[in-house]
C-alpha cells in the first residue's frame, strides 16, 4: 500500500493520507482508465484501497478498488472506470457517497482480477435525502468530520434499518393456557411386583412428550443482521443463500441469521456473512 507525496491539481494541493474512517459525499466522473474492471482514481486515499460508492440518485452501492491518483483535471470526489460506472449505473458528474471499507479477501481478489464484488445493501430514500443535504456545489464534503448534529442525524436514519429484534413466541405442542398435562403414552400392563414393592415402583415412568421445535428467533441472545432490502423477493433469495430468515420492518425486509446462545457463535456467523459479500452485517442483541 502506497500513500505518496503531496501534489497539486490546478490551484488545489492534495496530501495523500491513510484515513481509516474516510466517508465523504461529492461528485463522480468517468475516466478513460481501468476498462471493464471496477476501479477508481482518488486524490488522497492509499493505493490500493477499497471503497463503497453509493449513487445518491438511485441508492445502489458497489465495492470499488482505488488504484490510481486523480481526477487530474478537476476536484471531483472520485473518477470511476467505465466498468465501475456501468455497475453503479452512474453518469458523469453524478452525486455519490464514498466510504472506505475493509472487504474480505475473496472480494479483493475478484476486483484485482478484473471481476466484480456483490452489490451492497440498497440505501433507502430517507437516508439518500439526508446525504444529499451535505452535497457541496463542487468538490466534496466529509461526513466523518461533520457537525455532531448532522452525524447524529445520519446515524439515526441508518439505524431505522436495524431496529431491535422482536422475539417471536414459541409454538408449543399444547395450548399454553391449558392446565391439562399432555396424555401419557399407552403402556403395556406391568408385570406383578415383587413382594414388598410399592405401586410407584411397579409402574414404568411415562415417556416425556416430544419437544416442539422452536422457530429460529425463539432462543438465544444474539442475531446477525446481514442486510435490509426494499423487496421481499431479494430478501428471500439472500436468506436462502445464507441459511437465515426474513422479517419485516415497515416497508423493508431484514435478513438475519441466528439466534445464537453465545457471542462467539454470532461472531462466527458474522464472519461467514461478511465473507459472502455483506460487509455491513452486524451483531444485534435480543433484549
Amino acid at each position: 500500500m502506497v500513500v505518496g507525496a503531496p501534489y497539486t491539481v490546478g490551484d488545489t494541493l492534495y496530501t495523500p493520507v491513510d484515513t481509516l474512517n474516510y466517508d465523504e459525499v461529492g461528485y463522480s466522473i468517468i475516466d478513460g482508465e481501468g476498462g471493464e474492471a471496477v476501479t477508481a482514481a482518488h486524490h488522497t486515499l492509499p493505493l490500493p484501497s477499497y471503497v463503497e460508492v453509493t449513487s445518491l440518485t438511485t441508492g445502489r452501492t458497489i465495492l470499488v478498488r482505488v488504484e490510481r491518483r486523480g481526477p487530474m483535471h478537476d476536484n471531483s470526489l472520485i473518477a470511476l472506470s467505465p466498468g465501475a460506472a456501468e455497475q453503479l449505473g452512474s453518469d458523469a458528474n453524478a452525486p455519490v457517497r464514498v466510504r472506505r471499507v475493509n472487504p474480505p479477501e475473496q472480494e479483493r481478489a475478484a476486483l484485482r482480477l478484473g471481476g466484480r464484488a456483490p452489490e451492497r445493501l440498497e440505501t433507502p430514500e430517507t437516508l439518500l435525502a439526508v446525504l444529499r443535504r451535505k452535497l457541496p456545489q463542487e468538490g466534496s464534503a466529509s461526513l466523518a468530520s461533520a457537525t455532531p448534529a448532522f452525524a447524529d442525524l445520519v446515524a439515526a436514519v441508518e439505524n431505522l434499518q436495524t431496529p431491535a429484534p422482536v422475539e417471536t413466541p414459541v409454538a408449543a405442542p399444547y395450548p399454553a393456557s391449558s392446565p391439562v398435562e399432555p396424555p401419557a403414552p399407552v403402556l403395556a400392563e406391568p408385570a406383578p411386583a415383587a413382594s414388598g414393592a410399592t405401586v410407584a415402583e411397579q409402574a414404568p415412568k411415562p415417556a416425556p412428550p416430544p419437544k416442539a421445535s422452536a422457530p429460529a428467533t425463539a432462543k438465544g441472545n444474539f442475531v446477525v443482521q446481514a442486510a435490509t432490502f426494499s423487496t421481499a423477493e431479494r430478501a428471500q433469495n439472500v436468506a436462502k443463500a445464507l441459511g437465515g430468515s426474513v422479517s419485516t420492518s415497515g416497508k423493508f425486509f431484514r435478513v438475519r441469521t441466528g439466534p445464537f446462545t453465545s457471542r462467539a457463535q454470532a461472531e462466527a456467523s458474522l464472519a461467514k456473512v461478511r465473507a459472502a459479500g455483506y460487509s455491513d452485517a452486524r451483531i444485534l442483541t435480543n433484549s
